[in-house]
């Protein structure tokens, strides 16, 4: 039995559906799809559509979503970045994968601890953990309640405000999701560093 060979004229048939079909996909999930999703979600979430920035005097100074380093007294500090080659890189977002026994993360540990005592030596209060230790991302921007507690005294004094008015804005600054099943009430720290530059100058 002689096996049925396609008839060579037919093969212009079976091409043009094939790549009809190939520009119809690509311009509808390349092209259309992307615009769609992309003017919807502008829409109807601007701000995090255009990734949660902030804006100081109408220029951006950073995002809601990703940490940066303060290392001035008079601000509150963020939690620790083990991304590389710089901190709070969103392009190497990660953790140091340091377990708890290696010596490198001890080391760590205890030297962001002594700078905390350093930049606040008559605080002898416990450092909370959150303060020198990275996150699993490497680039959160917050830090606990009970982080920031402890930086109240020594922000206070450098920035000569009563500490008093320090805590009420991190009061102010203290998000609690709802429901808290969704997680830990957390401050984030680039918005109560910009909400105490403001404070200062009104002050």
């Amino acid at each position: 039995m002689n096996p049925v060979l396609p008839n060579p004229s037919s093969r212009g048939g079976l091409l043009r559906p094939a790549l009809t079909l190939f520009v119809a996909l690509s311009v509808l999930t390349g092209l259309l799809y992307p615009l769609a999703s992309t003017g919807l979600s502008g829409w109807l979430f601007p701000d995090q559509a255009s990734g949660s920035l902030i804006a100081r005097d109408g220029q951006p100074v950073g995002s809601r979503l990703i940490g940066q380093h303060f290392s001035d007294p008079g601000y509150f500090w963020g939690r620790p970045s083990a991304t590389a080659p710089m901190a709070y890189n969103a392009a190497a977002s990660g953790g140091s994968n340091l377990g708890p026994t290696n010596p490198a993360l001890s080391e760590a540990v205890t030297q962001r601890a002594q700078a905390l005592r350093a930049a606040d030596p008559d605080n002898r209060a416990p450092v909370p953990a959150d303060l020198v230790t990275a996150s699993g991302s490497g680039l959160d921007p917050h830090i606990s309640p009970a982080a920031a507690a402890y930086q109240v005294e020594r922000v206070a004094r450098a920035r000569g405000l009563a500490p008093e008015r320090v805590r009420a804005l991190v009061t102010e600054h203290t998000h609690t999701p709802w429901p808290a099943v969704l997680g830990e009430p957390a401050v984030n720290v680039l918005t109560l560093n910009l909400a105490l530059d403001a404070a200062t100058t009104t002050r």
